[in-house]
């Protein structure tokens, strides 16, 4: 196709996204109209400064923690009352907390805004460049929030007598107890998952409904043990802080497959899928 084909073929799908006809308050939004609020919704974050992205994004690594505070105190809670198994399946009760509380409060998760930021990327509106640049300034504060997490609550768990040093390396172990090639294709479906999430929230703007979707997409996480790259990072950090077992080589081994297999999952599995969707249906 040449130069002038693509700019023919940019300007029909500019043009078909921006005249996407709202939908009434009976029936569920277009694939247009949830398309082009996502590009926006993309586009208003590339807007902002970098230190606004930085504090957000630590913001939401901080909130997270919140879900491995509940995950340490249930397992402190029904360790030895329950079989283990019982308390791996009850996870999936109190993890999606934090993620309700990132996602609601509008801070920046990576998972969650893999997808709608790669969006303006495939439109054309940014480039490759900019999107890792961004990817990067979300990573990096979602981690170090993170890890201030899983420090204070290590700290707090045995002095308000919740959770023990053991439960954190309980979690940390069920955690990294799969092969790497398991954490990978296990965070490339989370991470599509998230990214369904993310066009999901989309469509439907009511509270409660957000709620609702928030917390199927995050238990169906917790209770099939996908991986997660963020709260990931608070139970294996928490854990590489108490057990020797846990080195610093195999934290970082962890979490670079549980980014990289977050980002396919939400970039190829939702982003790119959907925009080519509607991109042939233009043409």
């Amino acid at each position: 196709m040449s130069d002038a084909e693509k700019k023919i073929q940019q300007e029909e799908i500019d043009n078909e996204i921006q005249n996407s006809e709202k939908s009434d308050q009976v029936n569920a939004k277009t694939h247009g109209e949830i398309l082009k609020e996502q590009i926006v919704e993309g586009q208003q974050t590339y807007n902002r400064s970098s230190s606004s992205i930085l504090l957000s994004s630590l913001t939401a690594g901080l909130e997270i923690g919140f879900s491995y505070l509940l995950l340490c105190s249930l397992g402190g809670f029904l360790y030895g009352k329950v079989g283990p198994e019982v308390i791996v399946k009850a996870r999936a009760l109190v993890y999606p907390i934090g993620f309700i509380l990132v996602i609601l409060g509008q801070s920046i998760l990576f998972t969650e805004q893999t997808s709608l930021l790669s969006l303006p990327v495939l439109n054309n509106k940014r480039s490759v460049f900019s999107l890792f640049k961004l990817w990067g300034t979300v990573i990096f504060g979602n981690l170090l929030g993170g890890c201030i997490m899983a420090v204070i609550l290590t700290w707090i768990g045995g002095r308000l007598h919740i959770f023990t040093p053991e439960t954190v390396v309980r979690i940390a172990q069920h955690v990294t107890a799969v092969d790497n090639i398991v954490i990978f294709v296990s965070a490339i479906l989370a991470g599509w998952l998230m990214g369904l999430l993310s066009w999901l929230l989309t469509s439907s703007k009511e509270t409660i409904s957000r709620i609702v979707l928030i917390f199927i997409v995050t238990s169906v996480m917790a209770f099939t043990d996908l991986h997660h790259s963020i709260i990931g990072n608070v139970e294996v950090f928490a854990g590489l802080l108490n057990d020797s077992s846990i080195s610093f080589w195999k934290y970082l081994s962890f979490e670079g497959l549980a980014l990289a297999g977050n980002a396919v999952g939400g970039v190829f599995f939702v982003a790119l899928l959907k925009y080519r969707a509607f991109v042939y249906n233009v043409g």
